[in-house]
C-alpha cells in the first residue's frame, strides 16, 4: 500500500468500479496487486480518480481492441441470454447463481470469474445485462466463465451460432 497524497478527489473501490466497468472486488484485487495506488480511511481503500482514470485509459489502450472471433460468438449468445434476463429477472438470477455454486462446490479453475459474476449479480439485473452485453475486457473474461448460457435452450444456442456463422461469412461482422 502505497501513501496517497491528500486529494479531494477520493474515490471508494465501488466509485472506481464503476468508472472501469468492473467489480469493487476487481478494483480491491488491483490494490492488492500494486496496479492501483491507494490510501486507507480507516479499514477502507480510498483511490485518487486521477489514477482511477488513468488506469482505466490504460486498459482501453491495451486491452480493448477488436473482439476475436470466439470472443464475438460468446457475444452473440450472451445478448441472447441478457434478454432472458430481462425477461425474468429473479428466476434468470436466480439460475446462475445456483449454476455457480455448483460449480464452486467443485472447485473449477474459473473461480475467479464465477465468483465475478456473484459479485455483478449482487448489483442486479441491470449490471447483469450491462456486463453480459458489453465489449470491455473484464467482461470478455467473465463471459468465457459465464452462468447464463444456460438460460438459452439447445435449439436456440444452435440457430445462434450459426446467425453468427452466416453473418461472419457475409463479412458483416466486424465492419
Amino acid at each position: 500500500m502505497a501513501a496517497l497524497p491528500p486529494d479531494d478527489d477520493l474515490l471508494t473501490t465501488g466509485q472506481a468500479a464503476e468508472i472501469l466497468g468492473t467489480t469493487a472486488r476487481h478494483v480491491v484485487d488491483l490494490c492488492l496487486r500494486g496496479e492501483l495506488p491507494y490510501s486507507l480511511a480507516g479499514t477502507h481503500r480510498r483511490l485518487r480518480r486521477a489514477d482511477v482514470v488513468a488506469l482505466a485509459g490504460r486498459t482501453a489502450a491495451n486491452r480493448g481492441g477488436p473482439l476475436t472471433d470466439d470472443q464475438l460468438r460468446s457475444l452473440w449468445l450472451h445478448r441472447a441470454a441478457a434478454g432472458r434476463v430481462a425477461i425474468d429477472p429473479v428466476g434468470s438470477l436466480a439460475l446462475a447463481r445456483s449454476a455457480i455454486e455448483r460449480s464452486l462446490a467443485r472447485e473449477p479453475a474459473g473461480a475467479r470469474w464465477l465468483r465475478g459474476w456473484l459479485a455483478v449479480i449482487d448489483r442486479g439485473p441491470e449490471a447483469v445485462m450491462r456486463t453480459m452485453t458489453s465489449t470491455d475486457p473484464l467482461a470478455r473474461e467473465l463471459r468465457q466463465n459465464s452462468p447464463f448460457l444456460g438460460l438459452l435452450a439447445d435449439d436456440e444456442r444452435l440457430r445462434i451460432l450459426e446467425a453468427f456463422r452466416e453473418a461472419r461469412a457475409a463479412g458483416s461482422i466486424g465492419r
